[in-house]
């Protein structure tokens, strides 16, 4: 009898928002944390991606990405997340941040 491989499970992506999953405003206000493979992940939010200034930019083409750029917006997972959650309640849509959506559908 043939032995059959253990299945691998792997996470590869994590959501980091100040608003809770069922608020109507979450996808808005998401920032996504993706395993881009070798232990390097990236801060992504839409078709931008965070550098380790913590200032956001396009995501070049894979074809595009040189090793300068790939150093400066490829992390570790922890570094990763740190990023994603000083981040979180800073993003900006339609003029306002992630806490005033949260403040305007979760008020005290």
């Amino acid at each position: 009898m043939t032995e059959q491989p253990e299945p691998i499970v792997q996470i590869t992506r994590y959501e980091v928002s100040v608003l809770p999953e069922n608020d109507i405003n979450r996808s808005v206000f998401t920032i996504y944390v993706e395993n881009r493979g070798d232990d390097r992940w990236a801060v992504v939010r839409r078709r931008e991606c965070m550098n380790a200034k913590g200032e956001w930019s396009y995501e070049l083409r894979p074809s595009e990405r040189d090793d300068e750029w790939l150093a400066d917006h490829r992390f570790n997972r922890v570094t990763a997340l740190e990023l994603a959650k000083w981040a979180a309640p800073r993003i900006v849509a339609n003029g306002h941040t992630a806490v005033d959506a949260y403040r305007r559908t979760h008020p005290a």
